[in-house]
């Protein structure tokens, strides 16, 4: 039910509001002074405030509520009404934000139509607002591998919470991603979800950038942490922010309240922080340059996110995915991929993480085959190695080894990145490389290559040459 509080110093007008608002459906609150308003505001934002002006025996007039309110809760429509309204009092009331002004003795009718309209344009805002967030943005969490599944178990913990959250993994292996399935899965998913580059935000501009400013010639202006007011913050790569703003940013967690540049008024803010970073934090706070103490503010729930090489099962999920949105963004051919293809991705080196595989993907689909599957030879730095007579080229130095030790170099290579390929599970290796579990065991023992106990068989293994 939408809640209005409807704010007047004499008793039968706030009443009769009431009333004729309730019979309207609406649930509404009621408050005599500038007191008992505001905590009612602090208590519960309402969806809509009706305002008078003049207040007897209050703090504060219906002008300083109404800039107060504006600053720390923009989204209230607020409605004033005044017996003794002019222009010029309806002209400052329009200016400091109000949505409209009725004079007392007002229409019913009157009333309704506006209350009406005014909620009808908040809800407006709201929806466009979420659309503009959301965006050519998607929150999916794709992926079924060991990995995947204890980032996501850990994600999903924290989403309902209002604790801090760190996340913590090289570059391009999915950050900002994972923060914003916790934005999306909160209780503050219909709040904004504003991203601070700390990297790319220069030093001398952060805190303006941060806080806001306030002019005389452009009046005030909006920082990123007052835009981002009952959603959430996130701060990417935030061992990048200067030490300054780290001291402030610091207390703005402590007291959820700062002052704008150039300006004097406290701006109250509710936010929920989530920080990544691809640096060893604890190094730099030994270095002098990340602060200890916000390191210990920001770091309450520390998240991992592992890198595209711990989940290189995932890579053909991900991969058509990625095919499927290029195909609906870009119009680039809807292709498939040859298991050679699938195996090569799943085994190639990936230092750029899920960012690199999505670039591969795009540039594949730019510059390949208008249709058909997806070949290995298309893959970046992957072509085949063969001259014109289909005659294999050996690279680096395995044309200058004997035929014993070169035959070594490659089954441990080969083995090694099928292995990985298949997450350390050597059942599955062993199925793909067609060779028994224990086989492949004692192929590996000889090859001096180890392993981890996952996916291991029973010690009693056959003592034959397996080749």
């Amino acid at each position: 039910m939408t809640n209005i509080l409807i704010t007047d110093d004499e008793k039968d007008i706030r009443e009769l509001i009431g009333d004729i608002l309730r019979d309207e459906g609406f649930a509404v609150r009621l408050a005599a002074n500038s007191d008992e308003c505001m905590e009612a505001i602090n208590a519960e934002p309402p969806a809509l405030m009706i305002l008078d002006i003049w207040l007897k025996d209050s703090r504060m007039d219906g002008i300083d509520i109404l800039k107060t309110v504006k600053r720390d809760n923009p989204d209230i429509p607020i409605v004033i009404i005044s017996g003794h309204g002019n222009i010029e009092i309806a002209v400052a009331a329009i200016k400091q934000g109000a949505y409209d002004f009725i004079e007392k003795p007002f229409n019913i009718d009157q009333l309704m139509v506006v209350v009406s309209r005014a909620m009808e344009a908040s809800r407006l805002r709201r929806e466009n607002a979420d659309l503009r967030r959301r965006d050519g943005v998607t929150t999916d969490m794709l992926g079924s591998s060991p990995a995947f599944r204890a980032l996501k178990s850990q994600l999903e913990k924290v989403t309902k919470s209002n604790g801090r959250v760190m996340l913590t993994g090289p570059a391009g292996s999915g950050k900002e991603m994972a923060a914003r399935f916790i934005h999306t899965h909160s209780n503050r998913a219909s709040g904004p979800f504003v991203s601070v580059s700390s990297a790319t935000v220069e030093a001398e501009r952060m805190e303006e950038v941060l806080f806001g400013r306030e002019t005389t010639e452009r009046g005030v202006e909006k920082g990123l942490l007052e835009q981002a007011h009952g959603g959430i913050v996130y701060f990417d790569e935030v061992a990048d922010m200067p030490p300054g703003t780290q001291s402030k940013i610091l207390r703005v967690l402590t007291e959820q309240q700062f002052t704008r540049a150039g300006g004097a008024d406290k701006v109250r803010v509710d936010l929920r922080v989530i920080s990544s970073t691809t640096r060893d934090l604890r190094a730099e706070i030994q270095a002098g340059r990340f602060r200890q103490e916000l390191y210990d503010r920001l770091n309450v729930v520390p998240i991992p996110v592992p890198a595209l090489e711990e989940r290189r099962e995932d890579i053909p999920e991900l991969t058509r995915y990625f095919i499927e949105g290029f195909h609906r963004s870009q119009g680039l051919p809807l292709r498939d991929l040859t298991p050679e293809a699938e195996a090569m991705l799943q085994t190639m080196s990936w230092p750029g993480n899920i960012r690199q595989l999505r670039n591969v993907i795009e540039r594949v689909l730019i510059l390949g085959e208008s249709g058909g599957l997806i070949e290995a030879r298309e893959l970046p730095g992957q072509e085949m190695a063969t001259e014109t007579g289909g005659k294999l080229v050996l690279g680096g130095g395995m044309a200058t080894l004997p035929l014993r030790e070169a035959r070594e170099v490659f089954e441990r290579e080969y083995l090694l990145t099928q292995i990985n390929r298949f997450g350390g599970n050597i059942s599955r290796t062993a199925g793909f490389v067609g060779m028994e579990r224990s086989a492949l065991h004692r192929k590996l023992k000889s090859l001096g290559v180890v392993t981890s106990a996952k996916g291991r068989g029973d010690e009693a293994e056959d003592e034959g040459d397996e080749e």
